[in-house]
């Protein structure tokens, strides 16, 4: 049996999304969020009843349509309408993963009973997690403005028996899947298509998912660092804590102490050096991993709060008897972090490419790390691959947040542009990790060449493991297949020993 995770009104952690994700734990609503769903959905059939005002979105068209009125009958054909015309996404699918996310965070922000869709929405798209039926979604499509309407109508569209599903390992028609497990197509209900197209769950479930992974490769930043700093034979006296608690970043703090701890016991790091000090990139990596350190901190709080929020609209407000049309779809406080997000994390890969010219400079060893340098290249060209990755990293951190373009007839005039925001830096952690890996190749190579000195106890064991997958390198061989190789090792291996929490 798997482990079932209740959704409630509680605060859902971007920690316990990575354990119901990993843990591949069910869904199901608690007593709470079905008692606030019907609260709702009774609600508004009522207000349906008594009210015969335009109530936009719910009894008017959509956008700058907003004014026209739609009689009763036509509600529901009003609102499968808006999924099936809102489904124009194109570019790459998005990935399995990002829509389980997109999933479960849609089913969280209906589940608070400010939405007023129907119980039975809900849990079809529940039983669609629950049975990884994955809608098809495009990345391109969303201005990040009145929700991510494009790539939530791709995620809606299997619920009226429309669009393309994964189940499987295929990709099937959503008719043949609701056939496969004897499910009717949804009857969607006044405001129901607006409710599942306005949210901000695309941009949220990219951002949740590159700061899971953002969180790992910063921890990784500081072991590689701390291991290219003992195979570079830097000076330990920039890590010292005094230096630090003058400057009191927590970040930087943080960073300084986890270098220390790792580096305890090393035989290199307490020899006399020769040079007074090193470059920037070992010196600095306190301050320049700590700085990312604290941004991730900062981008954490801001999605936490994305996550356990309300973001379609109108808002249904039961015991205040109110319907307020507002702009909680809105991407900007999403659009800014994520952009943030990827300039913090495009640092620790320019960081960690200088110290990867360093290794294989000649400074301090064999010129790129290699016995018989020219008829060998040795690391020469991993670090070529390092520094276009970091370019590229460089392109794709042009803030996405910065731009707006006016949108359904000048009515929706600013957009937040969050979407683009939102792949972009999935694209630029998955690049970072490309440039660690080739850090971490390089410098368990350059290590090899210190003498008789040993590492530290923690940077031995793991260069004892991640040797039983990528070994040493004596002479030319093909490189791509261990950058590759170490960046599954980065991906798989155990950090608990690293935490020091």
């Amino acid at each position: 049996m798997r482990d079932c995770h209740y959704i409630s009104s509680s605060v859902l952690d971007i920690e316990e999304i990575r354990e119901i994700i990993e843990k591949k734990q069910s869904l199901a609503l608690s007593e709470e969020a079905v008692y606030h769903i019907e609260k709702a959905r009774k609600y508004l059939d009522n207000k349906m009843k008594e009210n015969k005002t335009p109530i936009y979105g719910i009894n008017t068209g959509f956008g700058s349509l907003c004014n026209v009125k739609i009689s009763s009958e036509n509600l529901t054909k009003l609102q499968e309408n808006l999924v099936m015309s809102h489904a124009c996404g194109t570019g790459e699918k998005v990935s399995k993963p990002i829509i389980r996310l997109m999933l479960l965070l849609k089913i969280q922000s209906l589940n608070y009973g400010h939405s007023g869709v129907s119980l039975e929405t809900v849990n079809r798209l529940i039983d669609f997690y629950n049975e990884d039926v994955l809608p098809v979604v495009y990345s391109q499509g969303s201005l990040g403005a009145s929700g991510d309407l494009a790539p939530l109508a791709h995620l809606s569209l299997p619920l009226i028996g429309k669009g393309e599903v994964y189940l499987d390992g295929k990709i099937i028609s959503s008719e043949e899947m609701l056939k496969k497990f004897g499910w009717k197509p949804i009857t969607l209900q006044s405001k129901e298509g607006l409710a599942l197209l306005n949210g901000t769950q695309f941009m949220s479930a990219h951002g949740v998912y590159a700061l899971l992974k953002a969180n790992r490769l910063s921890l990784w930043a500081d072991v590689i660092g701390a291991l290219s700093v003992d195979a570079y034979d830097c000076n330990i006296a920039p890590f010292d804590e005094l230096v630090h608690l003058v400057r009191p970043h927590r970040g930087q703090i943080k960073t300084a102490e986890r270098i220390r701890k790792i580096l305890a016991g090393s035989e290199i790091a307490g020899q006399v050096k020769q040079n007074v000090q090193d470059p920037y990139s070992f010196r600095c990596i306190p301050q320049v991993h700590g700085a990312t350190k604290d941004t991730l901190d900062f981008v954490y709080k801001c999605f936490k709060t994305e996550v356990n929020s309300v973001t379609d609209n109108p808002n249904i407000f039961v015991d205040a008897d109110k319907i307020i049309s507002g702009g909680n779809f809105h991407g900007q406080p999403l659009a800014l972090p994520l952009d943030y997000l990827a300039i913090a994390m495009a640092e620790l890969g320019n960081i960690s490419e200088r110290r990867i010219y360093q290794l294989v400079s000649g400074l301090r060893g064999p010129a790129f790390l290699v016995d018989a340098p020219g008829l060998n290249s040795g690391f020469m060209i991993p670090q070529y691959t390092a520094a276009s990755v970091v370019s590229q990293n460089k392109q794709l951190c042009t803030p996405a947040s910065v731009d707006s373009i006016v949108s359904s007839n000048g009515q929706e005039d600013h957009v937040s542009m969050g979407a683009n925001a939102a792949t972009k830096v999935v694209k630029v952690v998955e690049n970072v990790s490309t440039v660690l890996a080739i850090e971490l190749y390089n410098a368990s190579q350059a290590l090899s060449y210190r003498g008789k000195h040993k590492t530290s106890p923690m940077l031995q064991k793991l260069i004892d493991d991640f040797r039983k997958e990528v070994p040493l390198v004596k002479e030319d061989v093909v490189m791509a297949p261990f950058i590759q190789k170490s960046k599954k090792f980065l991906k798989n291996y155990s950090l608990t020993d690293f935490t020091f929490e």
